[in-house]
């Protein structure tokens, strides 16, 4: 969506659904403007399509006015996800893309996959817990095995911890993060953290790097 490719009216569902399943595992709740800003489009065009997923019974929305998948919707968009993050599995392990480009490629390539082929995929892949940027790929049955984690910017100076998971996936992000070799599985430890929501100064290595707090809100540690 954000890419400004054309979807049809499946997949712009599917999206939407794969949206809001992410979101539902970060703090906040999910709501239409976090729903919005995800997918790169309007609040008014979210709106309308939570709209259409609620009255099919995929979600619905809570006492808060926050957004639910229902259980339908829950198992819908789990499917959604795997088979998103085993392409970009397949995209870095088989066609040795960079971790910043398969986003958007498998946004593409998931909604072609038919059941066999997602069966394949995941069996030549060798069953991977996690997709390149850290997060956990849902299994055959949509239940979804994530590690409890803190964000980057919780982390008090002098401790250590490892990434991980990345949250935000746009291309310019990871390839920022890249830069700093701060990839899921990689030791980090925090120096310093300056006051008044100042950045952070992290070691990644032996490499010293000042990472504001936008960024180290995006970046999960365990």
């Amino acid at each position: 969506m954000s890419s400004g490719r054309v979807v049809s009216g499946t997949e712009s569902r599917e999206e939407y659904l794969e949206a809001v399943f992410k979101l539902s595992a970060t703090p906040g709740g999910v709501t239409v403007t976090r729903v919005a800003r995800e997918l790169g489009v309007t609040p008014a065009s979210a709106s309308e399509m939570i709209g259409r997923l609620a009255k099919a019974g995929s979600l619905r929305r809570d006492g808060r006015s926050r957004i639910v998948l229902t259980s339908e919707g829950r198992s819908q968009a789990a499917r959604f996800v795997r088979r998103h993050r085993l392409s970009e599995r397949f995209l870095t392990d088989y066609l040795e893309l960079p971790w910043d480009e398969v986003h958007e490629e498998a946004c593409k390539f998931e909604h072609v996959l038919s059941d066999a082929v997602e069966a394949g995929l995941a069996e030549r892949l060798g069953r991977p817990r996690t997709c390149p940027h850290g997060r956990a790929i849902p299994d055959e049955a949509g239940e979804l095995d994530e590690e409890a984690s803190r964000t980057l910017a919780d982390l008090a100076p002098g401790e250590q911890s490892m990434v991980s998971h990345v949250s935000d996936e746009r291309s310019d992000f990871l390839r920022y993060l890249g830069s700093l070799g701060m990839l899921p599985e990689t030791p980090v430890v925090v120096e310093d953290v300056a006051p008044f929501d100042g950045p952070l100064t992290v070691l990644v290595g032996p490499d010293r790097h000042s990472v504001g707090r936008e960024a180290a809100r995006k970046v999960f540690v365990r």
